[in-house]
């Protein structure tokens, strides 16, 4: 179910499906990389402007599902314009700066995007741009991640299945929203 806040900006609109926080499993693999299975957690949030505020966390998972050792780690900011395209200024941890641009696809909630600009520190791996999209698919949040380097042409690297993480205060405002009238053994609901 996709929920619109009441204070949402109206541009944001087109993006409410991604409001919230997900958390999932993927796979991350990348020559110069060691192939892994990733847990990651990922929030998308508002504050009432013309953008979503992003933060995404992973980590490599051992064969058991436990967490090894940090991934990555992004954060940044989205907007949509009224022709539904999307901008996205992003930073790494390893010390790299993206600019994103990309389409809002018709009639579903589906985003493609490609770097437009990308500023490396030092410090940073050797990284030309890339390539992702994300989709709601049946309440869930699936995205995938392409990348490119000097060395390496365009190829997948990364991608998850994320679900939402339901909190205490999302079955609070669920309960309020529920009608008085509903039926008590909660079998007639389903009639």
């Amino acid at each position: 179910m996709i929920e619109i806040p009441s204070d949402l900006h109206k541009d944001l609109v087109p993006l409410a499906f991604l409001l919230g926080n997900w958390a999932g499993a993927g796979v991350h693999d990348f020559p110069g990389s060691q192939k892994c299975n990733f847990g990651q957690e990922v929030s998308f949030s508002h504050d009432g402007r013309d953008f979503l505020e992003y933060h995404s966390h992973s980590w490599v998972l051992d064969n058991d599902g436990n967490k090894v050792r940090p991934l990555e780690s992004e954060s940044g900011f989205w907007r949509i314009d009224a022709g539904r395209r999307v901008e996205v200024t992003m930073t790494r941890d390893d010390g790299t700066v993206e600019i994103w641009y990309g389409e809002m696809a018709d009639k579903k909630p589906q985003i493609d995007l490609v770097t437009d600009a990308v500023a490396r520190t030092a410090a940073a791996q050797p990284y030309s741009g890339g390539k992702r999209l994300y989709g709601y698919v049946k309440s869930d949040l699936m995205w995938v991640g392409e990348k490119q380097t000097p060395e390496v042409e365009l190829r997948p690297y990364m991608s998850a299945h994320l679900k939402k993480v339901v909190t205490a205060e999302d079955v609070e405002r669920w309960a309020k929203a529920l009608p008085d009238d509903m039926p008590d053994d909660g079998i007639a609901f389903f009639k």
